[in-house]
């Protein structure tokens, strides 16, 4: 099953962009590049998918066809391109050096590509995009919902979890994703913004126990710790010199999710490290108290990430689009906090 943007915008790039260019030239010239830019489409969809299998199905060929183009391109290049082994296929180092620029070329085609037709084609299709259960559901949500009605023929296919997904290989247009986006090769990505968080409390555990006025008091109180994979996440805090530390808690309550660590702090069970997209709300109604001189500590980042090898079509263009004016420069929960 072909993907937006690829190989179909790299064809009719072909047509529309290369072809009245090299139509000037001679016929041979034309089918030796035509062969080519056939023969880097295979490619790349094989070092991205691993087998010639896997590539016939993402660019619609067969698979003699795609293993074809492949040896083709090598022999025009006079290198070879692919370790083939009885399991996998993987580039070699030429190959890899190769594979790089050709994803290149290709994302420069299809952008040249979608600047062409941007202006006459309607926002359509199916936008499958995986977000963050609660980041999802309370930031992003709305802006895909407002994104919808003013495109009738965009069709929304959205899933939530917090489980990293695999964009080329599940198949989805694009990934907001929380925190550091990784060694992603095969990705490109755009940045939303940056989480900030702040130590909170009840008014009434304040009332009770007082408020820490400096990190090293933070082990004279109860917390309530957040938990990923099992294993209770440290505070990482700013020390009077500026400088990070990284922040053990004393032994207490710890939650895996982070609308329950929100309502387990302001039930007054101990303080607790929110981020300010998560407890803006509480803050501004009193709920929750900043602590530690109310300050936000700045943490990892906010990111859109969309598969490298297509350019962002019209549906992920208007999205992302969307997505940084509604989020940027300043998010609307931290207006206010910073």
């Amino acid at each position: 099953m072909k993907r937006d943007g690829f190989p179909s915008a790299l064809y009719r790039a072909q047509m529309g962009v290369v072809w009245p260019i090299i139509s000037a030239h001679s016929s041979e010239m034309a089918k030796r590049l035509q062969s080519d830019l056939v023969g880097i489409s295979a490619f790349v969809a094989t070092v991205e998918a691993g087998s010639f299998t896997a590539a016939a199905e993402r660019v619609g060929l067969s698979k003699s066809a795609v293993g074809k183009s492949v040896a083709r391109l090598e022999d025009h290049l006079g290198t070879r391109l692919l370790e083939r082994t009885t399991r996998a296929l993987s580039p070699t180092t030429e190959g890899q050096a190769y594979y790089e620029v050709c994803v290149r070329v290709l994302a420069d085609l299809n952008e040249a590509e979608a600047q062409l037709a941007s202006a006459r084609l309607e926002v359509s299709g199916r936008l499958r995009i995986s977000l963050p259960v609660t980041f999802g559901r309370l930031w992003v949500m709305p802006v895909l919902l407002r994104l919808a009605h003013d495109h009738p023929r965009l069709v929304l296919d959205v899933s939530f979890t917090d489980r990293r997904v695999d964009l080329v290989e599940e198949g989805f247009d694009l990934v907001v994703r929380l925190g550091e986006p990784g060694d992603q090769a095969m990705l490109t990505g755009r940045r939303l913004g940056t989480q900030r968080a702040m130590v909170c409390a009840a008014p009434a555990y304040i009332a009770a126990r007082g408020a820490p006025s400096e990190i090293s008091d933070l082990i004279h109180h109860d917390c309530v710790g957040f938990a990923r994979d099992g294993a209770s996440i440290r505070w990482v805090l700013p020390d009077g010199d500026g400088a990070l530390s990284s922040v053990r808690l004393a032994s207490g309550h710890i939650v895996s999710d982070g609308e329950a660590l929100r309502e387990a702090v302001a039930s007054g069970l101990g303080l607790g490290y929110v981020h300010t997209w998560l407890a803006a709300e509480s803050i501004r109604s009193g709920r929750l108290v900043p602590v530690l001189s109310g300050t936000s500590f700045e943490g990892a980042p906010i990111t859109a990430l969309w598969p490298r090898s297509q350019s962002p079509g019209p549906k992920i263009r208007v999205a992302l689009d969307a997505l940084v004016a509604a989020l940027l420069p300043t998010p609307p929960w931290d207006v206010g906090f910073i």
